[in-house]
């Protein structure tokens, strides 16, 4: 069984200007087959909640290296709640800045509305979660 591209737009948090983690996530998802449309880095809410109700994307990955990511990853998935409150959106990176992963932020994350939240990069949880997730699209 073959499974069927997930259509991913991809953006950077609000505060956060670094773009290699964006270019290399767009490679790493394009390389499992997904097609990506990378929003860039500094993607306030307003951009992100035009880009998904102008693009219809089947998931939302943000990522933040800055230390910000929690602060505006809360922001950003409350505003594709408020707009489509179906669209899966995940979050990874650095989202906070004393280095370590809180899982009290994570949880908090996950009660705004957070599909999946991926601490420190861990691209291979990424990937299962691509895997596993999106099993009902697949196609024969």
């Amino acid at each position: 069984m073959r499974r069927r591209n997930v259509n991913i737009l991809l953006a950077g948090t609000a505060s956060d200007s670094h773009t290699w983690n964006l270019v290399y996530l767009q490679l790493f998802l394009e390389e499992l087959g997904h097609p990506v449309d990378n929003l860039g880095p500094c993607v306030t809410d307003d951009l992100l909640t035009a880009a998904c109700a102008a693009r219809r994307p089947d998931l939302v990955v943000l990522s933040s290296v800055n230390g910000h990511g929690y602060r505006d990853g809360l922001s950003a998935v409350r505003a594709v709640r408020a707009a489509d409150p179906h669209l899966p959106v995940v979050i990874g990176g650095k989202l906070g800045v004393a280095g370590a992963a809180d899982p009290g932020q994570r949880e908090q994350l996950l009660e705004a509305g957070c599909t999946a939240v991926f601490d420190d990069g861990d691209t291979g949880a990424l990937r299962r979660f691509l895997d596993t997730a999106f099993d009902r699209l697949a196609v024969a």
